[in-house]
């Protein structure tokens, strides 16, 4: 507001304005201005890795995933009904973009996302445990509308550690929500948690209200890589003039 006083009130003098019509354009200013701040905040306090949005996101690559269902995700309606949602698929089909793009649109609507890797968390997880302040933590995540947890199934971890993401999963149960991105089907996570009753009884809290989608198809970065060889080779068999 200080910074747009001086010109604010040279503009309203050269137009007349009634004094009421300055502080109203004066106070919108100032709360776009908040606004805009809150959401940058709320970004950098999520932790993504890089800014990715649905623009540049190709749905026509996975036919199968309904489009409509998952840009409903963007909504906080989900949220505010404690509900999780899964993205399971191979590896670079896309997973990450699009819990990315989902997290940065819940930012905006003023919701506290936290984005992190599954090995990650754990190695988070195990080290305030070793300093006696786990549970400052697990308040501390217990705190986020949005837990997105990242590349669940790609390391394994110890049984202490896999105890550990369990309390985070049974904490959240029907109070907070969770977004998980996994390269492995819910019938192989038994090798994460290393044990059929702790899968069972963490599937069973998971899915009890949750959105799932397959996002299997090609890989993103093998398309991509493909792509440039195929450019490469058109333009080595182009004949010098």
């Amino acid at each position: 507001m200080l910074a747009e006083h001086e010109k604010l009130a040279r503009e309203a003098a050269t137009r007349n304005e009634p004094y009421d019509g300055y502080l109203l354009r004066l106070t919108e200013l100032e709360v776009a201005a908040r606004t805009a701040n809150a959401i940058a905040a709320r970004i950098r306090a999520a932790g993504f890795p890089v800014v990715k949005e649905f623009d540049t996101f190709d749905f026509t690559a996975l036919p199968a995933l309904p489009k409509q269902k998952i840009l409903e995700l963007t909504r906080r309606e989900w949220i505010d009904q404690s509900t999780n949602a899964c993205l399971i698929g191979g590896s670079g089909t896309g997973k990450t973009h699009v819990a990315t793009a989902i997290g940065l649109a819940l930012c905006r609507v003023g919701l506290r996302v936290r984005f992190v890797t599954a090995a990650s968390l754990v190695t988070e997880l195990e080290a305030a445990q070793q300093q006696h302040r786990l549970d400052r933590l697990l308040a501390n995540l217990e705190r986020v509308d949005l837990l997105i947890l990242d590349e669940l199934g790609d390391l394994s971890f110890s049984r202490a550690g896999a105890e550990l993401l369990f309390q985070v999963f049974a904490d959240r149960y029907e109070r907070k929500s969770l977004l998980l991105t996994s390269n492995l089907p819910f019938s192989e996570w038994g090798q994460i948690f290393q044990g059929e009753r702790m899968t069972a009884a963490l599937l069973d809290r998971l899915t009890h209200r949750c959105h799932i989608f397959e996002m299997n198809g090609e890989s993103y970065r093998f398309r991509e890589s493909m792509k440039a060889k195929d450019g490469q080779t058109i333009k080595a068999a182009k004949p010098k003039k």
